[in-house]
């Protein structure tokens, strides 16, 4: 197996529903930023996976043809929130395989205002399952579900380690603090937890409308090429993907009767066992963590799925200043998907990106010192997940 080198990274900033470009355009200027970022013209791309979730087939090909129309096989991605990490494991695989050396992995999402919603109402859902068990589970009637599933994940968590409310409020303000610092991402006011407390309340008791991250428009890109390409072109090898595992739901998803496993702990527990191991290391190796935090209460329990502290112990985790600058790991510098906002395609690559800069030394104001060992978690409720795990060479 080759080692996959990430040659170039390149992301737009992220924007409100309404003030972004057509998804065509925005998928083809973060190619271009990647495939310049790299150094590489698109005629050397062998092959390429276009992600997004809503969109018509074949969308990657129209948003690349832009790029330049080379007859390189172009593969449609959409595995829910996790589509862009899923175009990244797919082109991964490719290179790691030898089956090619220079690879694109292109996200993006054009999104509607308000929240997710079903589209095809006319077959079965994927969510059936889901929404039964959400159902049984947490009664709450007329609760969006994406907000049922992660609210009655973090009630779960309340109810077992008497986690307070004002905890998640002090994860969605440390986001505000690092987004502050990125200038592609679509907010970037601090806020403080009392800030966060006294927004508009969406569960009573559960959670705050500042704790769910925002529909969002946007783009991002990374293209990833073998050893010997890189040699052989001259290609920048600072970063390369030291592991990497992509899961899907087990039987206890639903059988634990608990929603912390219906949105995917699990998943994630087991996808990042496999790239502990793949990559000889433990947590405590790991400097810098890209994580899924479409809800405030989700990157809680991530904390505990990836290892960063044990189950039950977040809330000290959080307490202690552990997942931030000056703490044992930082956690979304890029202000993560509270802040930086949340293009369902574009979102795993996004965090390439960040990472990418991170162990690079090129962050600017959000860099963390001395980083050289980088995690990323993308999580799709339906479900897949997909955990990568980046060294500085």
């Amino acid at each position: 197996m080759s080692r996959v080198y990430v040659a170039g990274v390149g992301m737009i900033p992220f924007t409100k529903p309404g003030a972004n470009a057509p998804y065509d355009v925005m998928g083809a200027e973060a190619a271009r930023l990647a495939l310049q970022d790299a150094g590489i013209e698109y005629g050397r791309v062998q092959q390429a996976y276009a992600g997004y979730v809503y969109g018509d087939s074949t969308s990657g090909q129209k948003a690349l043809y832009r790029v330049g129309m080379i007859g390189v096989p172009i593969v449609n991605v959409n595995n829910n929130c996790a589509t862009g990490s899923t175009a990244l494991f797919l082109a991964h695989q490719a290179v790691a395989s030898g089956a090619a050396d220079c690879v694109l992995a292109l996200g993006f999402e054009q999104m509607r205002p308000g929240a997710l919603g079903t589209v095809f109402d006319d077959r079965p859902s994927a969510f059936e399952s889901f929404d039964k068990a959400a159902e049984e589970l947490v009664d709450v009637p007329n609760m969006p579900l994406a907000l049922k599933y992660f609210g009655g994940a973090g009630l779960s968590h309340m109810e077992k380690y008497g986690t307070r409310l004002e905890t998640f409020a002090k994860v969605r303000a440390k986001a505000s603090r690092h987004a502050a610092n990125n200038p592609l991402a679509l907010f970037r006011t601090v806020v403080t937890a009392e800030d966060v407390l006294s927004d508009k309340m969406i569960w009573p008791g559960v959670m705050t409308r500042l704790m769910a991250c925002p529909p969002t428009c946007g783009a991002a890109a990374a293209l990833l090429v073998s050893e010997k390409f890189a040699k052989a072109n001259g290609i920048d090898t600072a970063v390369y993907i030291a592991g990497q595992a992509m899961t899907t739901d087990r039987e206890t998803t639903f059988a634990a009767r608990d929603m912390i496993e219906v949105v995917g702990a699990g998943m994630t527990r087991e996808a990042v066992s496999r790239v502990y191991e793949a990559a000889s290391i433990d947590p405590t190796d790991v400097d810098v963590v890209e994580l899924h935090d479409c809800f405030a209460q989700n990157e809680l329990i991530t904390y505990e799925a990836l290892g960063l502290c044990p189950t039950g112990g977040a809330e000290k985790f959080i307490e202690d200043g552990d997942n931030t600058y000056g703490g044992k790991f930082v956690v979304n510098p890029s202000g993560g998907l509270l802040s930086k906002g949340h293009p369902l395609g574009a979102t795993g690559l996004a965090q390439c990106y960040e990472l990418t800069h991170q162990l690079r030394g090129t962050a600017a104001a959000r860099q963390v010192d001395g980083a050289r060992i980088a995690l990323q978690h993308n999580l799709g409720l339906g479900g897949a997940c997909v955990v990568t795990l980046y060294r500085a060479d």
